[in-house]
């Protein structure tokens, strides 16, 4: 509920040009992925491709739908969405006593809500593993990456300049990418302390460095891998891999928090 999300992203049906579709006019999405200036083009309108209802079940049991509202159910997110650890055995967990002890205080009677309780943002890789919607521009010196929730925007540059070297701390960090043949590196830091990594609230330090692998395997699938590089939480770097895919007649739609806002009265929460 504290994410208060947005209803699914459309264009009022506008069937864009250039869309290899099928006979029955809908998007083909095992078509070849698009290319621009010899590399793939990443460019689109992608949604994280959803756990499933029964699965969700499994992993969190018969009540993870309990709460479900119109444009966050629980079969329209990822598993990593709630848990970025799920596929760890709890023993094998890489968290230092510092992360552990944040986790336990968020998930405590009265603790912290998500920043999104306070319209605040989700950072990576929550923002897009959750039911919202993104958007990657691709333009030779710069990708854009911009978020349905809050209105946020990632800005990667592929100018050639390097990371900042004593960054202002910022929600989303800073990003520069690079091309390994046709897998597109993106490399992030300079974050603040305050994200989530994810509902359960594992945490972030100013230290936090993320590498992801962008790969589009085909027109209506964007397969990426993000680590986690976090000496001051974790004790090693860990993963994730999901799968996106291609909403070709669809668009982000403009998501203004405060606007109408009113689960932190519900929640008795202050602004």
């Amino acid at each position: 509920v504290s994410l208060a999300l947005s209803a699914n992203a459309q264009w009022l049906g506008y069937k864009a040009p250039g869309i290899p579709r099928t006979r029955d006019g809908k998007p083909d999405l095992t078509a070849k992925a698009p290319r621009v200036n010899g590399k793939p083009d990443l460019s689109g309108v992608w949604h994280v491709q959803p756990t499933g209802l029964a699965e969700m079940k499994r992993l969190f049991g018969d009540d993870v739908d309990k709460l479900d509202i119109p444009g966050m159910e629980a079969f329209t997110i990822s598993k990593y969405a709630i848990n970025v650890f799920q596929d760890w055995k709890q023993e094998e967990v890489p968290m230092r006593p510092e992360a552990a002890a944040i986790v336990k205080r968020r998930n405590s009677p009265g603790g912290e809500a998500l920043p999104s309780t306070h319209c605040l943002p989700l950072g990576i890789p929550l923002a897009t593993n959750v039911s919202e919607y993104s958007k990657i521009v691709q333009t030779p010196n710069l990708t854009m990456i911009i978020l349905e929730l809050n209105n946020s925007y990632r800005q990667i540059y592929t100018d050639g300049r390097k990371l900042p070297a004593d960054p202002s701390p910022a929600w989303l960090g800073y990003s520069v990418g690079h091309w390994e043949g046709d897998v597109f590196v993106v490399e992030s830091a300079g974050f603040n302390d305050k994200g989530w990594l994810d509902i359960i609230g594992h945490p972030q330090s100013e230290s936090m460095k993320i590498t992801e692998r962008y790969h589009r395997r085909d027109f209506g699938h964007l397969d990426i891998e993000v680590q986690f590089d976090d000496p001051k939480m974790y004790t090693k770097p860990f993963s994730i891999k999901v799968t996106h895919e291609l909403h070709a007649d669809q668009d982000v739609l403009e998501y203004i928090c405060n606007e109408n806002e009113v689960d932190r009265k519900h929640m008795g929460l202050t602004p």
